[in-house]
């Protein structure tokens, strides 16, 4: 039997991983699209995204369009005779493009959908605090998100889980769960179903800098599930007042001592090894952090350097 013609579609590191998969299963990827070049760093020198670097290592063919529907690029596209065409992290298309391929167009969503619909999944998850989360493979329909479910992989959510380790683990799954799903396509094994949503729906919405702010007035588990939500990557912030200094501080790294106290929410206590915040419930322990224009650090490191007032507080 001949293998159906694969394009893929998507743009950043942790669609690689599943391109990647799809190579080393020896599937037939007739062509990858993927975001424009774009100006970067200081030199503002033109960026190539992490999918178009692995598709060129690979000798794949690779296409960069601007506008999805410009004719140009659907007659590219149609050159490419797809028979099913795979979307992970790239963005939304329209109908004349994912309804082209005879076998359909599916999209891998880092949520068991209906939940989490949005560009920030793995990040809203963490920071509501959930146990549990996984990947979709769905079908793409005229809305985000919304299409006939494929299949669904689980896993659990630790205590300690990160943005970054939750990143990873959900990569390598939503792999595996996109090479199943093109074979039971490609034998005919899967029945489509449509997303139930009778539970209320939590949102995936984009992050961007004034929500990544860290609100000490939150209880501590609140506070403790925000920051590693964002951890390693948009990273919650914070305004450091310290005397007549304001320091824009970064954390990365952080954990719940569970101590009563009688201080002002925000207060800060030093140590010559820690750093914590007094919050409802207790302290957060700073652990690892980033001062304007240093590097992030362990926080026992930063206090060799920084000289904290009695009165210091955050907010």
């Amino acid at each position: 039997m001949n293998k159906s013609r694969i394009v893929f579609m998507g743009t950043p590191d942790f669609a690689v991983a599943i391109l990647d998969k799809l190579v080393k299963s020896d599937c037939n990827i007739a062509g990858v699209i993927t975001a424009p070049d774009k100006p970067a760093g200081r030199g503002r020198k033109l960026h190539e995204s992490a999918v178009k670097a692995y598709a060129k290592e690979h000798h794949l063919n690779v296409l960069q369009p601007t506008n999805l529907k410009d004719p140009d690029f659907i007659k590219e596209l149609e050159g490419l005779q797809p028979d099913l065409q795979i979307v992970v992290a790239f963005r939304m298309l329209p109908k004349v493009v994912w309804d082209m391929p005879r076998l359909g167009t599916f999209n891998l969503h880092a949520s068991l959908l209906p939940q989490y619909r949005g560009a920030a999944p793995i990040n809203w998850a963490i920071i509501n605090g959930e146990k549990e989360t996984g990947v979709t493979t769905f079908f793409i329909d005229d809305k985000i998100d919304t299409g006939e479910i494929l299949l669904q992989k689980k896993t659990s959510i630790s205590d300690t889980e990160t943005a970054g380790s939750l990143h990873d683990k959900l990569m390598y799954l939503g792999a595996d769960l996109v090479l199943e799903t093109i074979n039971k396509i490609e034998r005919k094994e899967i029945v489509p179903y449509k997303q139930q949503e009778d539970a209320p729906l939590k949102e995936a919405h984009k992050l961007h800098k004034e929500t990544c702010e860290i609100d000490w007035q939150q209880n501590i588990s609140t506070i403790f599930n925000f920051i590693r939500g964002l951890s390693p990557y948009p990273t919650a912030w914070t305004t450091l007042y310290n005397g007549e200094e304001e320091l824009f501080l970064k954390i990365y790294f952080t954990k719940m001592d569970l101590e009563p106290h009688q201080l002002k929410v925000g207060s800060v206590v030093a140590t010559k090894k820690e750093l914590k915040v007094a919050v409802m419930g207790g302290y957060i322990n700073l652990l690892e952090i980033q001062l304007p224009g240093k590097r992030k650090m362990a926080t026992k490191e930063v206090l060799n350097g920084l000289k904290l007032t009695e009165n210091a507080y955050v907010g």
